[in-house]
Order: C-alpha cells, then structure tokens, then sequence
C-alpha cells in the first residue's frame, strides 16, 4: 500500500521552491531509471542530468517558458537511440553476455532476429521504438520520486530538435524525449497542489475481457516470438 499512498501524495507540480534533494534520494531515483525493463534488454536511452543554472537557463527558453526548469533542484533528461544497426545492438549483446559470463556468440540468432525485424520496420518505426522503452524508465523514476516524497513534474513540452542540439545529442544518435524537473513544490504559488487528484474510476480505466469479447480474425498468422520481451 505504500507505493499507492505516495502515488496519490505526488501530482505533476506547477511551481518548485529551489530547494536542493538531497544526494541520496537524487541517487535512489537515478538507480530506479537506470534499473527500468527495455525490450530485449537492449536500455536504448540514456539519462542527462542537469543542475548547472546557466544551462537550465537556455532549456527554459525552449521549453515554453516553464518556471520549473529553472526552479527545480535537477533536470532529468531522457535521450533515445535514434535507430537500430547491428554495431550498436552487437555491442549491447557482448556487453551482456560478458556480463554473464557467456560467449559473445550465444545469442547470435536472437540477435539476429531481432536486427531483421528493426530493419524491416523501417527508420521511424525504430526512433519511436526506442523512445518509447525510454517512458518505461521515465515512469519508475517519477514513482520512486514520489516515494522520496521528492517533486517532479512529467514535461513533453519542448523543443526537441532544438535540445538536440543545445546538448549536442544527435552526433551521437540520440534525441532526447522526454524531461522531468526534480525539487520540492512552492505551495503559495502553486494553483494545482491542493487540488483533487483527477483520474478515471476502476470501471472506466479496466476492462476484463475473455476470448468471447474478441474478434472473429480470419487469417492471422502465428509466430514464435517468445523470447522477444521485456528483459
């Protein structure tokens, strides 16, 4: 029930104070990002963070104005491979398998169908891919925030293409996708903090469906994907 209570506690906060989170709960929310499932396994994000106010400074003007860019103690940056080739997917395999002791070869024909699939998937398909095993990440470290009972404030508006570039992130093919301020919220100026949490009922939000709820499909084919899942 804990995790429940500080879900309820948190609320996407409209004004921070400054005031600095201290290492170790900065560290624990880090380690619960870093620690996020990713299909294959393959973590195709990176996680920039941002104190230095100079450079909050210039993300602000790009993200709408938004005062808790420069408010919050640590900005969190999520960037996401901006596709898949098999250099940089053979490079995550081999740094698994040393890992585990494995030879690099062991998960060669895994490997293998997972690159022939990207491939065909085509470009866009891959950096929307990749972007989106970045939300996973994104979504642990805003509820071990809240367990923290530090502030966050779930953000995609700003100018991606123009952070790209303020921190240099496509050379190395990367964009960046989502950000995530970190502080402890101002109540005095903060119009959303004593407001009821809005969500939808239980009846609203699930469904429970059996094989009579499905459709009638004719035609599919069936393939053996098993192993590819979440790591």
């Amino acid at each position: 029930m804990a995790l429940l209570n500080d879900l309820h506690w948190r609320y996407a906060t409209k004004k921070m104070n400054g005031q600095v989170v201290p290492q170790d709960k900065l560290d624990y929310i880090l380690e619960a990002a870093r620690l996020a499932p990713s299909s294959s396994g393959l973590q195709q994000y990176k996680l920039i963070v941002i104190s230095d106010r100079a450079l909050l400074e210039k993300i602000r003007t790009i993200a709408y104005n938004q005062s808790q860019i420069t408010e919050c103690s640590h900005l969190l940056i999520w960037a996401a491979w901006d596709g898949y080739n098999e250099d940089r997917i053979s490079e995550r395999f081999n740094e698994m398998m040393d890992l585990r002791g494995l030879p690099h070869g062991t998960m060669d024909a895994y490997k293998n169908t997972i690159l022939e699939l990207y491939k065909n998937a085509g470009p866009d398909w891959q950096a929307h891919h990749a972007a989106k095993q970045s939300y996973i990440s994104f979504g642990l470290a805003i509820a071990a925030a809240a367990e923290q009972k530090v502030d966050a404030t779930p953000m995609e508006g700003f100018l991606a293409d123009q952070l790209d570039e303020l921190l240099s992130l496509r050379k190395d093919g990367y964009r960046s996708t989502v950000i995530l301020p970190l502080g402890y919220r101002e109540e005095a100026g903060d119009w959303l903090v004593n407001m009821k949490k809005f969500r939808l009922s239980k009846d609203e939000f699930i469904t429970e469906m059996t094989l009579a709820d499905a459709a009638d499909i004719k035609g599919t084919v069936s393939l053996d994907l098993n192993d590819f899942a979440q790591k």
